[in-house]
């Protein structure tokens, strides 16, 4: 693994957490994706020549991890068109995909899209350019033993030439999706057109988005279930953190790429509202994800007083907030059951935001089933439901409906 990043950024008990959840669920989850009612052989599904989850470059991943490999999955790089949170134009995006060795199901390959938590914001930061993933390969060889086909997308501009919008879970969401059409298209004929979402932190918004966008953007495919652990929903409330000197050091940690992110798409924005004393100083080091630099990063990461990133007037702050709540979510219903964890002392996502953006979801017509940990936090909540509550969805079973009952206003 790339040294340096994880240490500081990504908690390694959330890596344990999502493995816990991979062990626990696996035997239920491979006996029920054999049963429902599929369709007795899987079709390819109909797609222009250029249009999202084409390929533009597939190539097999001879290096990938031997946990992986153990499986006898077979693994590839896709290289495929998307689509812009910004104007809808075409994206280029990179990712991996993984196909379970032996006879596929009747009716394919259930997929399992993965949606990774933070990686970094440039573009040599996507999961697909290291052998183990970022640290995630258990994962996935999880899935892939539970009887899934994994699509893993790398999110724009991570990967492959592009910016990438940190946190803009909308844009994340299309490249969720159209990693799925992309496995399709590497394997014709042994995927099913039904699939699952799973994502935490940053992919949780990613995961949440893609089960919104689904139905309008995606109707030849059957999202059955997307589950969104301690989702980066809506982030408008940095702003005001910022404002206020009140982020945690963790929090300062990510509201830095965010304001990196935005200064790049964004390049009308004056940083000098935004940022001075050295984080300006050492605003390219604090980009790195790895490599050499990765622990110069650490060290500045931790150098940062929060009057450094206080914007300098009421009005940059508010320009900055409605930066983000552009990207917030929820901004459709959710056709699909989605289960939401959240944690009471996560040290990156207040819960108050989180749990705003459900009861904002539920008033759309979403479908929510809520786990709310009030002890555990953005590392250490218990993810050990995640794999057998995704069973009981491609079984068919009843699953509690939150949003079918008074949701509370409290916490």
């Amino acid at each position: 693994m790339r040294k340096g990043f994880f240490s500081t950024w990504w908690p390694p008990m959330r890596r344990r957490a999502w493995f816990f959840a991979v062990a626990t669920g696996m035997t239920l989850l491979a006996s029920s994706i054999g049963c429902g009612s599929l369709l007795a052989t899987p079709k390819p599904l109909a797609r222009s020549n250029n249009g999202p989850g084409t390929l533009v470059e597939i190539k097999s991943l001879p290096d990938i991890d031997p946990i992986i490999r153990a499986t006898g999955a077979q693994a590839l790089r896709v290289v495929y068109r998307s689509t812009s949170d910004a104007d809808g134009s075409t994206t280029i995006v990179s990712g991996a995909v993984f196909i379970p060795g032996g006879r596929p199901p009747p009716g394919g390959w259930i997929v399992l899209a993965y949606a990774h938590g933070t990686s970094g914001i440039n573009n040599e930061c996507g999961p697909s350019l290291s052998p183990n993933l970022f640290g995630t390969a258990p994962m996935i060889a999880g899935y892939l033993k539970a009887g899934y086909a994994v699509a893993a997308p790398d999110y724009q501009g991570l990967g492959e030439p592009g910016i990438h919008v940190y946190l803009d879970a909308k844009a994340a969401g299309y490249n969720v999706i159209d990693a799925v059409r992309a496995l399709h298209n590497a394997r014709p004929g042994v995927i099913s057109n039904r699939w699952v979402a799973v994502g935490g932190s940053q992919g949780g918004g990613a995961s949440w988005a893609a089960a919104e966008q689904a139905p309008m953007y995606a109707p030849e495919l059957h999202l059955i279930a997307a589950v969104n652990a301690v989702p980066a929903a809506n982030i408008a409330g940095y702003a005001q953190k910022a404002a206020d000197e009140s982020m945690t050091p963790t929090q300062t940690a990510a509201y830095v790429w965010i304001l990196m992110a935005q200064s790049r798409v964004h390049p009308e924005l004056d940083m000098d509202l935004y940022r001075r004393g050295s984080v300006q100083k050492n605003w390219e080091a604090l980009s790195m994800c790895f490599g050499p630099r990765a622990q110069e990063r650490n060290d500045d990461v931790a150098k940062v007083k929060p009057d450094e990133v206080r914007p300098s007037t009421p009005a940059a702050t508010r320009k900055l907030a409605g930066l983000l709540a552009a990207m917030a979510l929820p901004q459709h219903k959710s056709d699909a059951p989605m289960l939401v964890i959240y944690a009471g002392n996560d040290e990156y996502i207040e819960p108050a935001w989180t749990h705003a953006a459900i009861v904002q979801a539920c008033r759309m017509g979403s479908r929510i089933e809520v786990d709310f940990q009030p002890d555990k936090g953005h590392g250490s909540f218990d993810a050990s439901r995640i794999l057998p509550w995704l069973g009981d969805r491609v079984a068919g079973k009843p699953f509690h409906d939150a949003c079918s009952t008074q949701i509370s206003t409290d916490h």
